[in-house]
């Protein structure tokens, strides 16, 4: 019989998921692509590179790179043109939000440039971004009071967030800063836990939607509980994959938990009654009745 836990990568599952830290491998989130073709090729430092077969879409896995920004991926409409837009992820970002963004890119890509470089329609950018920010609207994220530029929201936790920037904003640091039109985030507010994700602003919203679906699913995420960073460990709820087994009972319970004999029958004497007269028993004398 298969055990049903066995394919299961962790012992623990963690609640809410967007502080489950990372899996530190990024293999799953490569696989959509590789499973279409992608290229794939590294460096002598270990930095891995995926790029669709037109070249206009090309994914960096940077573990060597010059700051935390992990994964990286650009599409071109000209292939030797500067990006159309640019997605991040920084190195604590759970994989599974990585993996649900090449999912929907990799269906994107079959479905043709016109899926996966499509612009929000510039008429009224922010109603179409709309659709990106209704799965954590309906999954209990709070609008947040507005500020100048920024539409923000929280979860109830505060442990996570997104910031969707308006008006105007410079192209280039959309691609190299954190200045970027989606700008989402997680976990405890100090330490080394916490994660990011930015996309800038002619992503799809399909793909920045796929993110958003991802980050706001209740189902929790696995994970070893001796692989997560303490601050993740002592914040987010954590619960056994496989339930303990029950704790081999003490002499001292099987004692308690047997059930109580019927007390041995004793002879016992019980009066009864007797024909045979006692002198407890003796009846008055009867008195003579004179005959006439």
């Amino acid at each position: 019989m298969n055990d049903p836990d066995a394919d299961i990568d962790g012992d623990v599952y963690v609640f809410p998921r967007y502080l489950a830290g990372s899996t530190y491998t990024g293999d799953p989130a490569l696989e959509p692509l590789l499973a279409l073709g992608w290229q794939l090729t590294d460096d002598d430092l270990g930095n891995v590179y995926v790029t669709a077969p037109d070249r206009k879409i090309r994914l960096g896995h940077l573990p060597e790179g010059g700051d935390d920004g992990l994964w990286r991926i650009n599409a071109y409409e000209d292939r030797f043109g500067p990006p159309t837009w640019g997605v991040s992820f920084n190195d604590m970002c759970p994989t599974e939000f990585v993996t649900a963004f090449t999912t929907a890119l990799a269906s994107a890509y079959q479905a043709g440039p016109e899926r996966y470089l499509a612009r929000p329609n510039p008429a009224d950018p922010e109603l179409v971004a709309f659709n990106a920010i209704v799965p954590l609207i309906n999954r209990g994220w709070k609008i947040q009071p507005r500020r100048w530029g920024v539409m923000e929201l929280q979860t109830t936790d505060g442990m996570a967030g997104l910031e969707f920037a308006t008006g105007r904003l410079d192209p280039e640091k959309e691609l190299t800063t954190l200045q970027a039109r989606w700008y989402l985030q997680g976990g405890p507010t100090s330490g080394y836990a916490r994660w990011y994700a930015t996309a800038s602003t002619n992503t799809p919203i399909s793909l920045v939607t796929a993110i958003t679906e991802s980050v706001s699913d209740p189902a929790p995420l696995p994970r070893w509980k001796d692989q997560m960073l303490r601050a993740l460990r002592e914040t987010a709820q954590l619960v056994p994959v496989t339930p303990p087994p029950p704790s081999v009972p003490t002499p001292l319970d099987v004692r308690r938990s047997a059930p109580r004999r019927a007390p041995a029958l004793t002879t016992r004497s019980v009066p009864r009654w007797s024909t045979t007269t006692t002198p407890s028993a003796a009846l008055p004398a009867r008195r003579s009745v004179p005959r006439r």
